[in-house]
């Protein structure tokens, strides 16, 4: 396709499950013939919402729209931790749960609430004398990492039935959700992963104004520009969940 250079801005996809990030960057360059094509704020593969897309010179943009703070929702199955600390690592065991209600998982969750140290997964893109964590995963190599100041403004679940609790969480930049889910786990003292995990806020965008990927793979090039928030509205601000 020939390469089209007017758009230049952002676009909001509801990602779904599978696909990275960068899949969903290579899907929109090829199928609308954009050079210059980026993200702001990578989701893991099961993971989905919010993922914004950044068009030509929007690229500039993303590393301000990536500091923005973010709101997550999903679940959390407790009795199992795995060693990637989401559902998609290996099992590394399997612990009865002790009786639990929402309100015993709240007071637990409020611990998390405020700055924090958080280590980095060793299955994480963080990278170690420039080879990503995850690769050294791989091959069974655990190395030291450097914790990373994070704040979560909440942390609350909604419900629970027992093993699976469901919650929401706001937090800054380059926290690590999987982390606090087997973190409470280590609490409870049964182990834990996140089950589930959905971008639903990234500083002033939310979700519910983005096109599912499929829908905007069927889109024209006139349809797909209606769509585009334009540059000088995204430079106009981010969005912090502090006020």
């Amino acid at each position: 396709m020939q390469q089209f250079e007017t758009f230049d801005g952002a676009l909001l996809i509801d990602k779904p499950a599978g696909p990275t990030s960068h899949d969903v960057v290579d899907a929109i360059r090829r199928r609308f013939g954009i050079k210059k094509v980026g993200h702001c704020g990578t989701l893991d593969p099961n993971a989905t919402g919010l993922l914004i897309i950044v068009l030509g010179r929007g690229t500039k943009l993303s590393e301000k729209l990536m500091s923005d703070d973010k709101v997550y929702e999903g679940t959390i199955k407790l009795g199992e931790a795995t060693h990637s600390y989401d559902a998609a690592g290996e099992l590394l065991s399997s612990l009865p749960v002790p009786p639990l209600t929402v309100e015993q998982l709240n007071e637990l969750a409020a611990t998390f609430v405020g700055d924090l140290m958080q280590t980095p997964p060793m299955v994480s893109a963080v990278k170690k004398d420039g080879v990503p964590l995850y690769k050294l995963a791989r091959k069974g190599i655990e190395v030291p990492r450097e914790p990373r100041l994070v704040h979560i403004y909440h942390f609350r679940f909604s419900d629970y039935a027992e093993p699976i609790g469901r919650f929401s969480i706001g937090c800054t930049k380059g926290t690590y959700v999987r982390s606090i889910a087997h973190e409470l786990g280590q609490k409870v003292g049964c182990g834990a992963h996140l089950h589930t995990l959905r971008r639903t806020v990234s500083g002033k965008f939310d979700v519910s104004g983005a096109a599912p990927l499929e829908a905007v793979m069927t889109l024209t090039l006139p349809e797909l520009e209606r769509r585009v928030i334009p540059f000088l509205k995204l430079a106009g601000g981010g969005g912090s969940l502090s006020g």
